[in-house]
């Protein structure tokens, strides 16, 4: 459960029925001058260079982690990795899957179209029997997936929802969402009957998970002896917004009711937009929380840095979805609570004197009640020895998770104006919860910003743009021999160095991203090692694709 940002959302927003067709297709213009043709034929060589090099030497049984040293000896996804483990959150195995089919679009070369159903087959294999899927995965089976839980995963400080090995799937940071999203495009593409039960099944778990007041909850299926970590209750029962669950499951079952007319979609769908009229509090502190308790509907928290609170994040996000909601239905429900969300938010923004981080105006966590910041810090200096407590004093917050948010209140408000003076019928109209006719997925899904914790400062971040023809010309020229695009490993993370003693290190590490040896949580660090990212390839070969680009 991270704080996670990305351009993932785009695919649901605004009104039009036909976003999905056009979100992606259309951000680029397919006429734009690319060099010519000389420029695209050395585009489709780096770009086969780079896959075949990622496929043969990177790629273990159709899987990927986030980032490799040269030889092999370490990699990681979120945290280090066995050389046996795939990572499913993204930018793992499934995005990786999409870039490949992104590029048999691009380029209809039957190479890459292998490529993804190699990786089909890795994520087939690592999926849970209830359909969903973990984290990670581990090809050397359960006992080495329990080792690494109770060494690496249970070290990572600040990484709570590795410390237990719960044996099922989850929601969050899309990793069950993605995977699921590949699969679906993977088949129509031949309707491949390999993948017909497997995408049936990741339907299945989104169906069969959802309570029937129309949430979601972070994991499932449901583990009866699931352990209170840290002090605090197991949380993977409860409906879940952050990190996008709701929104990431309406995306993939508003793909699955438009290509193959499942109409159970259709009725989960209704079902989740009923959760989040519900779960709204009332006002005056008319928002939401990251998660409510799945009977009580009370915001609750989770993780030990995640308190029991109103989320402004969760808040203004989830106003943006309840406009989503209004424009594919014009039912005022969605509609008529926003005003007070907006002057909630409105009420905690903190005066200039106050504001902590720059451009970050709104505490992240609001007590019940009380309107006050709950403000997150640790102690001690590793899992063991150390512990996350709240206060309402800003000073030396934890730093791996804002205390602070940036919130774009008046956008908010704009749009929500607009939409009162709208027609209600014209949204309906176009709304994506009716048939499309000649409903299409979009050709690309990869060609979006990815940026989902901090292992991904590897990939070297930034907006994604089109790029010109001398950007292209240096992502060429930087492709090394081997066949991968050099990239500093500013994240890391301290091997395994045994259990740590009970007392705590010297030392203050209540602002650091890492704690003492034997914390195995990534962290930044000032003397990178040259490697390989599997974020730096997605959006390398992102990039080239455009230039390869059949259509053009």
């Amino acid at each position: 459960m991270k704080s996670f940002s990305t351009s993932r959302r785009g695919l649901l927003a605004g009104a039009s029925g036909a976003v999905l067709t056009s979100a992606c297709a259309s951000f680029f213009d397919p006429g734009a001058d690319t060099g010519g043709n000389e420029l695209r034929a050395q585009a489709r060589d780096a770009m086969k260079r780079a896959a075949r090099f990622m496929r043969e030497e990177a790629a273990y049984r159709g899987g990927y982690v986030w980032s490799y040293l040269p030889d092999f000896s370490r990699r990681w996804g979120e945290m280090e990795a066995y050389p046996t483990m795939i990572w499913i959150q993204p930018p793992g195995t499934a995005t990786v899957g999409h870039l490949y089919l992104d590029c048999f679009n691009a380029t209809r070369d039957e190479f890459y179209y292998q490529a993804a159903m190699e990786v089909a087959e890795g994520l087939i294999a690592a999926q849970h029997p209830a359909g969903g899927w973990n984290y990670l995965y581990d090809f050397a089976g359960e006992e080495s997936t329990r080792r690494w839980y109770d060494t690496i995963g249970k070290n990572g400080w600040r990484l709570e929802e590795f410390h237990h090995y719960y044996g099922n799937a989850t929601f969050d940071d899309a990793g069950t969402s993605e995977a699921s999203q590949f699969l679906l495009r993977l088949y129509l593409v031949r309707r491949s009957s390999r993948l017909r039960a497997p995408l049936e099944r990741a339907i299945a778990f989104v169906l069969d998970s959802q309570y029937e007041n129309g949430g979601w909850p972070q994991r499932f299926p449901f583990v009866n002896d699931a352990p209170s970590l840290h002090g605090h209750p197991d949380y993977t029962r409860y409906i879940t917004f952050n990190d996008a669950v709701a929104d990431e499951n309406i995306k993939f079952l508003l793909m699955v009711y438009h290509t193959l007319g499942d109409e159970r979609a259709l009725a989960a769908i209704r079902r989740a937009m009923e959760i989040f009229i519900v779960t709204q509090q009332p006002a005056p502190q008319a928002g939401w929380g990251l998660q409510h308790h799945h009977e009580t509907l009370a915001p609750i928290g989770a993780r030990s840095y995640e308190p029991d609170a109103l989320a402004t994040h969760t808040t203004a996000g989830n106003i943006a979805q309840m406009m989503d909601f209004y424009e594919w239905t014009g039912d005022e429900r969605f509609i008529a609570r926003i005003p007070e969300a907006l002057d909630w938010l409105q009420s905690v923004r903190l005066p200039a004197d106050q504001i902590q981080v720059r451009g970050r105006e709104y505490p992240t966590f609001i007590e019940l009640g009380t309107n006050r910041a709950r403000i997150n810090h640790r102690r001690g200096s590793n899992a063991a020895s150390g512990e996350y407590y709240w206060n309402y004093d800003p000073a030396k917050p934890i730093t791996h998770y804002s205390q602070w948010r940036a919130i774009n209140l008046d956008a908010l408000r704009t749009r929500f104006e607009r939409l009162r003076a709208a027609s209600p019928d014209l949204l309906r109209a176009s709304s994506p919860l009716r048939p499309q006719a000649g409903f299409e997925l979009p050709r690309f899904f990869t060609t979006e910003n990815i940026e989902v914790s901090d292992m991904t400062s590897n990939a070297g971040g930034g907006d994604f743009e089109r790029p010109t023809p001398e950007r292209a010309r240096q992502l060429i020229a930087e492709l090394n021999a081997d066949g991968y695009w050099p990239t500093p490993l500013t994240a890391t993370s301290q091997p395994y160095a045994g259990e740590p003693p009970a007392a705590p290190s010297p030392g203050d590490f209540s602002q650091t991203l890492v704690g003492d040896r034997f914390d195995t949580s990534p962290y930044v660090t000032d003397t990178p090692v040259t490697g390989i990212s599997t974020g730096t390839f997605i959006q390398n070969m992102s990039a080239l694709l455009l230039i390869a680009d059949s259509a053009d």
